[in-house]
């Protein structure tokens, strides 16, 4: 399918772990986005680690030109955080869209090495999904891809 053939009604798709940044960074990014007059997609459902990716969200993620994965402390302990991510790799690959990473108060390199709070959570994947081991390859495969690409790094000594 190519990129002209799909409806975008969102500017941008924001992936991120609730807990870690709902009610402080994500709130002063809504803010600006809406000031500036950006359509922007939030899932404000509770979803819980594990369940399947739903269609709304497939969608939502399909159809915004820009991802930003906010990659915060706890993160990658979200199997929902992890299948969108998967997704959002995925239509960078398909759809040419661009994905840009913040991470919030996490290093880069402990997302790539999944080391840290990140190497903590896939001891737990791999023990809940070890009939399912691909799923989590392409879990680590995706954060591999997403910290690999340039992003923004919060907090930061520029502004």
């Amino acid at each position: 399918m190519a990129f002209s053939s799909l409806a975008v009604p969102n500017d941008v798709f924001i992936s991120f772990r609730g807990e870690d940044i709902r009610t402080n960074f994500l709130s002063h990014l809504r803010k600006e986005l809406r000031c500036n007059q950006v359509e922007f997609f939030v899932d404000d459902e509770k979803l819980h680690p594990g369940d399947e990716i739903s269609s709304t969200l497939v969608r939502a993620i399909e159809q915004s030109y820009i991802s930003l994965v906010i990659f915060s402390k706890h993160y990658a302990s979200s199997g929902w955080c992890m299948e969108e991510l998967v997704k959002i790799i995925e239509c960078m690959k398909r759809y040419k869209r661009i994905v840009i990473p913040v991470f919030y108060k996490v290093d880069p390199s402990c997302v790539r090495y999944q080391k840290g709070t990140f190497a903590d959570a896939f001891v737990v994947h791999e023990k809940k999904y070890e009939k399912n081991i691909a799923k989590v390859r392409n879990w680590r495969s995706a954060l591999e891809k997403s910290a690999n690409l340039s992003g923004i790094h919060y907090p930061s000594k520029y502004r």
